[in-house]
């Protein structure tokens, strides 16, 4: 995917209790399915690393990533976020996406809390 202009989306959520975890992965289930479906997405795929539920999504631009964040599942769960979990998200723009290698430091170092 080198050399092609796209928009990558990094999350990390923690989840605030064991009891949230039911309605966490309810709505995580949902918003990948939604993602992958996504008009304009590349790819999108979920981790967990160091305890943190990571996503990983790669986007034709931010316009589509945009389109995608404030609909459907997604949008649901955006309005659940703050009372079952907390995190950080990042987005930005770059001819070479990062590896899952990298996605935990790049969101430690530059994410932004949600």
């Amino acid at each position: 995917m080198a050399s092609e202009h796209v928009y990558v989306s990094i999350t990390g959520l923690q989840i605030r209790a064991f009891w949230h975890a039911p309605m966490f992965w309810w709505h995580a289930v949902r918003s990948m399915s939604q993602a992958r479906n996504a008009d304009g997405n590349i790819s999108a795929d979920a981790r967990s690393i160091n305890g943190v539920h990571h996503t990983l999504s790669v986007w034709r631009d931010k316009a589509a990533m945009r389109a995608f964040l404030t609909s459907g599942a997604h949008a649901k769960a955006m309005k659940s976020f703050r009372s079952i979990a907390t995190g950080k998200t990042l987005g930005f723009e770059t001819n070479d996406p990062p590896s899952w290698a990298d996605v935990h430091e790049i969101w430690r170092t530059r994410g932004r809390d949600y």
